[in-house]
């Protein structure tokens, strides 16, 4: 049976590469997103892929539009499968230089969109006892840097709230599952349509990785079991060293974080963002960074086949032992 996903964020970045992943997959694949360019681009690609789509313009800021959206998917595929809560907002600016309205908006878009998904799918989902729905985290879940403090409260939110809805939903034996993707730096188009209050062009810290990647990442979340998956190292690096030494981190990214996250380029004068509005054109899923980032995380791979190589460590252990023992014996 074809599966139906739905991807919010549909019509660029990660959610442009996951439409991709989940239609290669042999998946009908709906797109919600606000620009009508990339939306129907991203419409598109999955037909070329072999998969149906369907295509419809909405705010997840806003609940009434995510309701519709999922009404009408229900409408023209008879039921959801997948909800991937993709959609986000952010901004490049110290807490007191940017307004109230900006750093709600991230939040309204960031957490409230992934939280009007996630109810609106679970409307649908809990009737069926049957669906995944995944969110869309990042490293910066677990640790905050400076001038992203709206995406890093909105980020940290979500764990929260998929702790708790987790536990709500195993209490009541759903078999609804919830997922959630930490995500490293990623090379989209954010990076040049996110507002920003800087000096130079902002730019990912760290090292930076294809979207395909996380769309794979996205696929293995959304058919499996597991709370979480984790990808790429710098996302490791920074939740363990966020347990381990948060108070050096603190000290560290106060002295390296600010001019880390801005190229030497000046923004461009009458630079367009898509805090409040989508930047018009069809923009793609990947970003200016493609030269050095990564085609693939090892440590995803890890994480996927962990059962397998905890297993392989056990025989080598055992191995080990027994050539012990037999040693032993021949003195």
């Amino acid at each position: 049976m074809t599966e139906i996903a739905v991807i919010t964020g549909a019509s660029a970045g990660i959610g442009r590469a996951a439409a991709r992943e989940f239609a290669r997959r042999g998946c009908s694949v709906a797109l919600i997103a606000r620009g009508r360019d990339g939306l129907d681009a991203a419409a598109r690609e999955v037909e070329q892929l072999g998969g149906q789509a369907l295509a419809i313009p909405a705010d997840v800021a806003d609940p009434d539009q995510v309701d519709r959206a999922a009404d009408r998917v229900i409408d023209e595929f008879g039921r959801i499968d997948i909800w991937v809560n993709n959609a986000f907002a952010g901004i490049f600016s110290r807490f007191m230089d940017m307004s109230l309205e900006e750093f709600r908006r991230v939040v309204d878009v960031t957490f409230y969109g992934q939280i009007h998904g996630t109810r609106a799918a679970l409307r649908h989902m809990i009737a069926r006892d049957c669906g995944s729905i995944v969110l869309i985290g990042s490293a910066l879940a677990y640790r905050g840097i400076p001038l992203q403090s709206a995406y890093c409260a909105a980020k940290h939110a979500l764990q929260g709230f998929q702790d708790s809805l987790r536990a709500e939903l195993l209490a009541m034996d759903s078999k609804v599952r919830l997922a959630m993707v930490q995500l490293p730096g990623v090379n989209t188009p954010q990076f040049d349509w996110v507002r920003a209050h800087l000096r130079g062009r902002p730019q990912p810290v760290g090292a930076v990785y294809q979207p395909e990647v996380a769309a794979r990442a996205i696929w293995k979340a959304a058919h499996s079991s597991r709370k979480q998956w984790i990808v790429g190292a710098p996302a490791y690096q920074a939740i363990f060293a966020d347990k381990l030494i948060s108070p050096l981190l603190d000290r560290y990214l106060a002295m390296t974080g600010i001019e880390g996250q801005q190229d030497e380029q000046p923004l461009e004068p009458g630079r367009k963002d898509n805090l409040f509005e989508p930047v018009a054109g069809d923009h793609g899923a990947h970003g200016r960074f493609g030269e050095g980032a990564k085609t693939r995380s090892p440590l995803l791979w890890a994480s996927e086949h962990r059962g397998w190589l905890a297993a392989g460590a056990a025989m080598a252990v055992g191995a080990g032992l027994l050539g012990a023992k037999y040693k032993g014996d021949g003195k």
